[in-house]
């Protein structure tokens, strides 16, 4: 397919080819490789967003909370076009555009600049928020965070908010790769359950799974799916 000038035919089995091309960062690795299948089902199958419309007030948002590790973020915006892959070998380097954290102002299709563990799902509650203020109900806010940002206070606040406020354009993907310093009772869908959310657990894996679990109705409500993932210190 070819987007903005660039050709790619790209697909899930290219991106740890892609991955690869990017070096200095390896012990942010496990971070990135957790993301990877995902990350994929979104992009490929999901979100309603390509380089074409990444500007378009009624596309849909991905805000990548985790910022660190980028590496598999980046892999499959360079597979579905919205950057040149020839950008990934000058990954972390001084005139890159491709930093060690997403900077939204240098990387084609970013949202947010991220990496402050703890930001994303609450930039997210008022991205949905600003969207039903504009009377926009069609577009659907993404968020990815990581098991060990729900140690953050802030996610909680957003949590107990996004329910009762009832943001169904939103939805949180929470990576679980067994790095929560303190985890939650019951597992981590039950808190956003509790919040009032929809929640589902799935293999983090398993691309059939993810992609029933990312497109399953949750009317009235917003949506929250945790992806199981090995351990981080497996």
């Amino acid at each position: 397919m070819t987007h903005t000038g660039i050709t790619t035919t790209r697909g899930r089995q290219d991106l740890n080819t892609l991955m690869a091309l990017m070096t200095g960062d390896e012990k942010h690795g496990p971070a990135a490789t957790s993301t990877l299948d995902a990350l994929w089902v979104l992009y490929d199958r999901v979100l309603r967003v390509t380089p074409e419309t990444a500007d378009d007030p009624d596309r849909d948002r991905f805000l990548l909370s985790k910022g660190h590790g980028p590496m598999a973020y980046y892999a499959v915006l360079a597979a579905k076009g919205f950057f040149d892959e020839e950008l990934l070998t000058g990954f972390g380097s001084y005139d890159s555009p491709l930093g060690h954290h997403p900077d939204r102002v240098l990387v084609p299709g970013a949202e947010i600049g991220s990496g402050s563990l703890g930001h994303g799902l609450p930039l997210a509650v008022g991205t949905a928020l600003g969207l039903r203020a504009q009377g926009r109900t069609e577009p659907r806010v993404w968020v990815l965070i990581g098991d060990a940002e729900l140690d953050e206070g802030s996610n909680h606040e957003a949590i107990a908010y996004a329910g009762p406020a009832g943001l169904q354009q939103l939805h949180t993907l929470v990576i679980d790769n067994a790095s929560a310093t303190y985890g939650w009772p019951g597992g981590i869908a039950s808190r956003f359950e509790a919040a009032g959310w929809s929640a589902e657990t799935v293999d983090g894996r398993d691309h059939k799974a993810l992609y029933a679990a990312f497109t399953a109705p949750h009317p009235g409500r917003p949506r929250a799916v945790v992806a199981r993932v090995e351990p981080k210190n497996a």
